[in-house]
Order: structure tokens, then C-alpha cells, then sequence
């Protein structure tokens, strides 16, 4: 079934897609409530996991270069200063630029539009999955702004493009659990 012209207060499915013959049993199957997600979340999400993938790549790839980020080092704006703390490592053995990279790596994944259209058992379980992630990760951000005003005295502007991304993931995903979470209709067989 092709759908040329989706009504934007339409539920949009998988099996609208060309191609989804295998998926035509999501059609009967899945009832969205509220409306169904709207086509623009799983972009969003997925333009933002991808731009919290890339800054998080850069950081990583300078902790383990031993490089000095591409910012000012002088004065509250101190790259250097906050990527070289002891709070730059988890356990100091783990960079926190390394945690980053992999929370957006999966974020990423889940963050595929058509998994936000999924209906059914799988369509929740992604639902309760991204908001897990989300959760997990405004947790750490905000524990590591509070390092980076308290402990350290400086802030990194690359580290902060994390933590904005990371935020705005995190309203988007909050705010729209409550349909995503809404699916009716179990998985086809």
C-alpha cells in the first residue's frame, strides 16, 4: 500500500511504506492512540543523535590522541582543563567521551524513523527503550555539568553541545512516550 499524501493527523505505520509487503500485518494489527507519532519525531531524533554521535566521536578521538580540543583554553571557557580531569574518565579507566559515543551510537539505531512508526509489542518496547536511554542520559549529563561548574571551574564547549543534544533528546522523547507508548495489538505472527 503507498501512501502519496499521509493526512498529518493520520497514524502512519510501517506498512505504509513501498516495499512493506512483509510488514502488512502491522496494518491490521497496530492502533495508535493520540494520533499515532508524527513523521518529524523520528527525524528530529535521529538528527540529533547523530549530531551528539559526531561531537562525542570528536571528543573521543582527542582523549584518545591525547589531543587538545579546538577551543579556547584560557579563563571558564577551558577545553583543555575539563577533557584532561579526573572526572574526563569513569572509574578512571573509561573515557566519558567514550560513554557519550556509544549512548548516541545506540541512540542512533533506535532513532530510525521507521522504528518510530512501528506498531505493536516491538513499537513499545522501543518506546520504553528510548526513554530508558534518555533517562539514563540526562542523568549523566547533569552529573557531569555539575562536575564541570563545581568541581573543575570551567566548562567545554564541545561537552556542552553534548549535554544540549542529550537535553533536547531527552523532551522529545519524554514528550512524545505517552503515544508511543500507546500502540494497541500484540506482534504478527
Amino acid at each position: 500500500m503507498v501512501v502519496d499524501d499521509p493526512v498529518p493527523d493520520e497514524p502512519v505505520l510501517v506498512a505504509d511504506r513501498v516495499g512493506a509487503e512483509e510488514d502488512d500485518a502491522w496494518e491490521d494489527e497496530a492502533r495508535w492512540r493520540g494520533g499515532g507519532p508524527r513523521r518529524w519525531w523520528g527525524w528530529a531524533a535521529l538528527a540529533l543523535s547523530v549530531v551528539g554521535f559526531a561531537d562525542s566521536l570528536y571528543l573521543t578521538v582527542d582523549h584518545f590522541t591525547q589531543g587538545t580540543p579546538f577551543c579556547p583554553a584560557t579563563g571558564f571557557e577551558n577545553c583543555a582543563k575539563v577533557t584532561a580531569s579526573p572526572q574526563a574518565e569513569v572509574f578512571g579507566v573509561l573515557p566519558v567521551a567514550l560513554v557519550g559515543l556509544l549512548f548516541f551510537a545506540v541512540m542512533v539505531a533506535v532513532d530510525l524513523p521507521a522504528l518510530w512508526r512501528r506498531g505493536g509489542l516491538l513499537g513499545r518496547r522501543l518506546a520504553y527503550g528510548r526513554l530508558a536511554l534518555v533517562v539514563a542520559g540526562i542523568g549523566m549529563v547533569t552529573y557531569l555539568v555539575y562536575c564541570e561548574l563545581v568541581t573543575i571551574g570551567a566548562i567545554c564547549l564541545y561537552c556542552t553541545g553534548v549535554h544540549v543534544v542529550t537535553l533536547l533528546l531527552f523532551v522529545l522523547v519524554v514528550a512524545t512516550f505517552p503515544v508511543m507508548a500507546s500502540v494497541s495489538g500484540e506482534e504478527p505472527e
